[in-house]
């Protein structure tokens, strides 16, 4: 099978994992919050993430795909972040020594009063995680402080003051980590002050996110700097102590996610990031750059049939709440945003999926934000329009109702995607672009080599499910994403109960066995001896690229880590069973990894 390649970057010689599309490969998702390990403090972070890279090895994978690892608000979702820059600070691993100006003493002290053994059992608890992490990264600052304040002192000091021993240390030790600080905070300063500053309002604020539920001097970027201006020294440096904070949390961040992206690289292991086609609503970013944003309308997704769990989706559609971007202002700024965005993945990831790729062609739009859908749920068409003035959901920028319009889309989306590839260099870029998709943008994506999804089950075509063997070489396939339901759930779904989704999943199924070849009765089969390694292998077979099993997928599990359009507390919390190193001593999962290992082989992905 051949196909044009446009991206001048396809081919990374010095990778040890080969990440052309001419070579397929495999790889696993698994969301990092979820992920457990023995020793961490009640939730994945880099530490898990370096054991999981390990397990892959194992097992035969060559990519490990996470979600967006921004910092989140208060629902906690990666896909709704504060901030499109900053690193979410609880995926970092925080022990002695890590980071270095974490002292063991310090450690323990912070965690005198923790049950470490009931913060770990069960799903992820937020408001206690994040305050213990956040008490421990008080702990490193205050000593990386420290040092840098007796730094300036010895600075000072003549050369006779100090002996040679402890000049050296000085010279080459703790300048070297102060000179590393502040080469951070210049080379990010175009996202970082704003962050910061943002950051430290919400302190002001009750550590809430909301901006437009500060008081009114805070409201505004330009009207908060003048109220601090008008602060005492006392309060504008305690002020510029807590931007420093923040920016110390994001320097130990980009550190530690630049050390895991280069143990993945040397395991032979490739890391896949995610960025969210939008931000936040009540992020720095729109704090910040709010002529960048349209605030009046909520980007999502049009009614979709298939998400059966949500009365509203089915109705109006997915309302994200995430601003509409003014495309306009940020050409005429060269898209720094934009470039800003992927340049920080970069770092990070080796490729990186974009989600909702689809919202560079056109976003669905609506006219409220999302805490008023349930005032709009009962509402017909005509009650909705009175109740806007008129506005009615839509596409923006232009519906694909015409053939012209058709066509300004297509060329914007590939203005705006062309900015996002010149900027990912040697990353290669994934468009996650499932949905209602319209006829031009699959075309598009794959001339500027960039891969889209096959989910087996939705590639049905007038009757067929379309077989593996057609699918694309340039395309990444899988069976469920984190917003799916796993296979394992189909399966409870269609034969063990009788649901109100119960049709849906059967024949979800069905559709999955074809794809398969799977010739048994599939309500007198087995799941995990007959289904299991059926479709395995099948996915693993397609002509696809890469071939992704969500690790519920993998695991045979049938719990989900969000439901699309409920904001439920049980969405982003749930943990694995396991921990890894569980993963790796049980004799029913290392059986399972086995079969899996030997299906890659066959298949030639291991």
């Amino acid at each position: 099978m051949s196909f044009v390649i446009r991206h001048s970057s396809f081919v990374i010689c010095h990778f040890p994992v080969n990440l052309s599309p001419e070579k397929r490969i495999a790889g696993v998702l698994a969301p990092l919050f979820a992920l457990r390990s023995e020793n961490d403090l009640g939730i994945g972070d880099v530490g898990t993430l370096r054991e999981l890279i390990d397990w892959a090895v194992e097992s035969g994978f060559k990519l490990v795909q996470l979600l967006p690892i921004n910092e989140t608000g208060g629902d906690n979702s990666p896909y709704n972040a504060i901030s499109a820059m900053a690193i979410e600070p609880t995926t970092l691993h925080l022990a002695p020594g890590s980071p270095k100006d974490l002292t063991g003493q310090d450690f323990e002290a912070a965690l005198a009063d923790v049950d470490l053994a009931r913060l770990r059992r069960g799903w992820v608890k937020y408001d206690r995680v994040k305050k213990m992490k956040r008490r421990l990264l008080e702990k490193a600052f205050a000593n990386f402080h420290e040092h840098a304040s007796k730094n300036r002192q010895w600075s000072r000091r003549e050369p006779s003051d100090i002996d040679g021993s402890a000049r050296e240390g000085w010279r080459t030790g703790r300048r070297s980590n102060q000179s590393a600080f502040r080469d951070f905070c210049a080379q990010e300063a175009g996202w970082l002050n704003d962050y910061v500053f943002f950051r430290a309002l919400m302190e002001q604020n009750g550590e809430s996110e909301a901006w437009d539920k500060w008081p009114e001097h805070h409201r505004e970027i330009e009207l908060a700097r003048v109220w601090l201006e008008r602060q005492s020294a006392k309060t504008r440096e305690k002020f510029a102590g807590r931007e420093m904070f923040f920016r110390y949390v994001q320097w130990i961040a980009h550190g530690q996610w630049s050390a895991v992206k280069s143990y993945a690289k040397e395991r032979g292991i490739a890391l896949m990031g995610d960025v969210p086609f939008g931000v936040s609503y009540y992020s720095a970013d729109v704090f910040a750059r709010r002529d960048e944003f349209a605030l009046d309308w909520s980007g999502g997704a049009p009614p979709e049939f298939y998400f059966k769990d949500d009365e509203f989706t089915q109705r109006w559609g997915q309302n994200w709440g995430i601003p509409l971007f003014r495309w306009d202002v940020m050409r005429n700024r060269n898209f720094d945003w934009w470039r800003q965005r992927v340049r920080g993945v970069r770092r990070s990831f080796h490729l990186f999926r974009i989600d909702h790729v689809l919202g560079f062609y056109r976003i669905y739009a609506f006219p409220w934000r999302p805490r008023h859908n349930k005032e709009f749920l009962p509402l017909d068409w005509n009650q909705m329009l009175e109740r806007t003035g008129g506005r009615a959901p839509h596409f923006a920028p232009h519906d694909d109702s015409t053939a012209e319009n058709g066509e300004a889309n297509r060329r914007e989306g590939e203005e705006y995607l062309r900015v996002v590839l010149e900027e990912a260099g040697a990353a290669r870029v994934i468009g996650e672009d499932l949905g209602t998709v319209p006829d031009y943008v699959r075309p598009n994506l794959r001339s500027l080599g960039i891969a889209g999804f096959k989910i087996p089950q939705w590639e049905f075509y007038h009757g067929r499910v379309t077989p593996g063997c057609e699918y694309e070489r340039l395309s990444v396939a899988t069976y469920a994403t984190h917003d799916h339901k796993p296979l394992r759930a189909l399966w409870d779904d269609a034969f063990q109960r009788k649901t109100s989704t119960s049709e849906q999943s059967r024949f979800e199924l069905e559709k999955i066995a074809h794809f398969a070849g799977f010739n048994l009765e599939i309500d007198k089969s087995d799941f995990e001896n007959d289904f299991y390694p059926a479709v395995m292998e099948a996915l693993f077979q397609s002509e696809a690229w890469i071939a992704i099993v969500m690790i519920t997928d993998l695991l045979s599990r049938k719990y989900r880590f969000n439901v699309p359009g409920k904001a439920a507390s049980s969405n982003w919390v749930r943990r694995m069973q396991r921990t890894i190193a569980q993963l790796l001593t049980s004799r029913k999962e290392r059986k399972r990894i086995g079969l899996i290992r030997r299906l890659l082989e066959k298949t030639g992905r291991a």
